[in-house]
């Protein structure tokens, strides 16, 4: 019966692993399909790296005006699997934190968080910016809201946790200071509407898409070894 607990936290965790890797690959092939133009040059040819937002992968029509049935259907799986994946890591995840009343607080405080953020990830997928502009920007602002809610408890938790390695909680760490400091970027920061400040929102945004995939790809990879090598946690 325990074997079975094991193994259904490892088929987790490697599924988790996966989604990280798909969201890559996914976002990068809707790059080459993306249908062109920006907000400031309707006529630019491709995706713009420094121009154009993630979410502008999953636009109906491009910003030149064109169908954009490919990258929108390839952002669409990514951003479903991100979130999906999410919610998974976060349900799993608690039970490396069972040994300590404070440990079990605060990872179910961090899941919490963590689940209804990975929701707002999958709701971003299924609002495209040009058809449902204000719960896109809902579902964004609190997809980003919420994860820092869900990995400073964890921080908390892994540190307080004997049995488990002090540098994930540093992963986190490193991870919490990225999330704080773009939320402050999309609520105080330049605004888009001028080129400068739309490359510099524009790359701060890659920047936070990539480190959260890196991020929770490195927990569930040192979650896996950890249920692999210790075979309990409870």
């Amino acid at each position: 019966m325990m074997n079975q607990f094991h193994s259904w936290r490892q088929r987790i965790f490697l599924g988790v692993i996966v989604a990280c890797a798909l969201f890559v690959v996914l976002t990068f092939v809707a790059m080459l399909f993306y249908r062109g133009g920006t907000a400031t040059d309707p006529a630019a040819s491709g995706y713009s790296f420094f121009g154009n937002f993630f979410s502008e992968l999953g636009l109906i029509k491009s910003r030149s005006g064109q169908p954009n049935t490919v990258s929108a259907i390839l952002f669409f799986i990514a951003m479903t699997l991100a979130g999906s994946s999410l919610v998974s890591f976060f349900v799993a995840f608690p039970q490396f934190f069972t040994q300590s009343l404070s440990g079990k607080l605060f990872s179910w405080m961090g899941s919490i968080f963590g689940v209804f953020s990975g929701f707002c990830f999958i709701g971003v997928a299924f609002t495209p910016a040009d058809l449902f502009l204000e719960a896109h920007i809902f579902f964004v602002m609190w997809a980003f809201r919420l994860f820092p809610l869900a990995v400073i408890p964890y921080i908390i938790a892994i540190l307080g946790e004997k049995r488990y390695p002090n540098r994930f909680a540093f992963v986190f760490v490193g991870f919490a200071v990225l999330l704080v400091l773009y939320l402050v970027l999309i609520t105080r920061g330049p605004s888009s509407e001028s080129d400068g400040g739309r490359m510099i929102q524009v790359i701060g945004q890659k920047v936070i898409g990539y480190a959260s995939i890196i991020s929770i790809y490195i927990q569930a990879q040192g979650a896996r070894r950890i249920i692999g090598v210790g075979g309990k946690s409870e």
